[in-house]
């Protein structure tokens, strides 16, 4: 049998020194020995004390850190955003307005883009450039390249594409936004307050993806990234940006009502409008004209009646497709070529699927009954 300490008599003033001494040695060592004296003696000082803690306890140690695996530490953002920053470019806007007395005055803008290709085309917002009578650009490197042509706008998607003519254009390669997962970490690079001094990194993960909102130009964008990565004015057409250094999104908008959340068109819906922006100057896309919301508990029970999925119509595009093939205010779309419709972003993405001149068949509710016709859709009026 090992040898026991026995506890020496001490004052009771003494009592909450030794007790804490006693602790530590008993963390340190990680074993202990019984105190000495009877188990009455014992109760009694947990009584007295209810914190103390006797030899015979063992010692709980806390959970020593874990170290992160040298394989999977997280590449360096400064090594991610050098590999992009030199093809984020600035861009200023000017164009002419008359003011209250009828006077021309300019209007000046700021905003970013990304080098898509070493033929020097850039891809940023709609909103960028929409209207403007001059585009600057500026690269990090300094060079800067008057007139700007815009190749062509599309702002159902807020997307533009512009051109710039000159040797050596640094370029960005473009990622997959479906292996886009929240959590992931993603770096913004754009001008923020259109700064002076290059474009601004900031880093962030990502909250959300496959976000729908109606940003305040009105316009509905979908497929979104949702990041908490800072974005501010200035950076509208910067590139989000994975770990690998690829882009996976065009930074769009702000919601002014969150703190630090902001949304970036995914790389993968972008692509196909880039890309036809470049070969036609515009995207050319089919419409239904119909003002549609999707259908709720309340809208369901205001038309009396019962609960269903569907894009609720309030209003049709007078003589537009919808409106020729006979469909009304009130009517709810459940399906389309016998797909069903569960709300205004499934509509929006089957119509997305037809060409101006198709027919698609549209099963509907009216007053509940459910109705059929056919649609011979049209080509979407362009506003740039």
């Amino acid at each position: 049998m090992g040898h026991c300490i026995h506890k020496p008599t001490i004052s009771r003033t003494k009592r909450s020194a030794f007790l804490a001494a006693l602790l530590l040695v008993t963390m340190l060592i990680g074993t202990g020995c019984a105190l000495a004296g009877s188990a009455q003696r014992l109760s009694a000082q947990r009584a007295a004390d209810p914190t103390a803690v006797t030899a015979s306890a063992p010692a709980v140690q806390p959970p020593a850190p874990t170290a992160l695996p040298v394989g999977n530490s997280l590449p360096s953002i400064a090594e991610v955003s050098a590999a992009v920053r030199p093809a984020v470019v600035f861009i200023a806007t000017t164009d002419l307005e008359l003011d209250f007395f009828m006077r021309p005055g300019q209007q000046e803008g700021v905003g970013s883009g990304v080098l898509l290709d070493s033929s020097g085309h850039i891809i940023t917002n709609s909103h960028v450039v929409r209207g403007a009578d001059n585009i600057q650009v500026t690269l990090p490197d300094g060079r800067t390249f008057e007139n700007a042509k815009v190749v062509g706008s599309d702002r159902p998607t807020d997307l533009a594409v512009l051109k710039i003519e000159g040797p050596n254009l640094p370029t960005a390669r473009l990622g997959n936004s479906d292996e886009v997962s929240v959590g992931d970490w993603v770096v913004a690079i754009g001008n923020a307050l259109g700064l002076t001094g290059g474009p601004t990194v900031t880093a962030g993960v990502v909250g959300a993806t496959g976000r729908s909102i109606r940003e305040s130009r009105g316009s509905r964008l979908d497929d979104l990234i949702q990041t908490d990565a800072a974005i501010n004015p200035g950076n509208s057409g910067g590139p989000l940006i994975n770990m690998a250094g690829e882009v996976v999104g065009i930074n769009t908008a702000i919601d002014t009502r969150g703190q630090g959340i902001g949304f970036a068109i995914s790389i993968n819906s972008a692509r196909p409008i880039i890309e036809e922006l470049i070969q036609k100057g515009r995207v050319v896309r089919a419409y239904i004209g119909v003002n549609v919301g999707t259908m709720s508990p309340v809208i369901a029970n205001r038309l009396g009646i019962p609960p269903v999925e569907g894009a609720f119509i309030s209003a049709l595009v007078e003589n537009g497709p919808a409106d020729k093939a006979g469909l009304r205010a009130q009517d709810v779309i459940v399906s389309l070529d016998g797909n069903p419709i569960s709300g205004v972003p499934t509509l929006i993405a089957a119509i997305r699927d037809h060409q101006p001149g198709e027919q698609v068949d549209v099963g509907y509710l009216r007053d509940g009954q459910p109705q059929q016709v056919t649609v011979l859709l049209e080509e979407l009026p362009s506003d740039g």
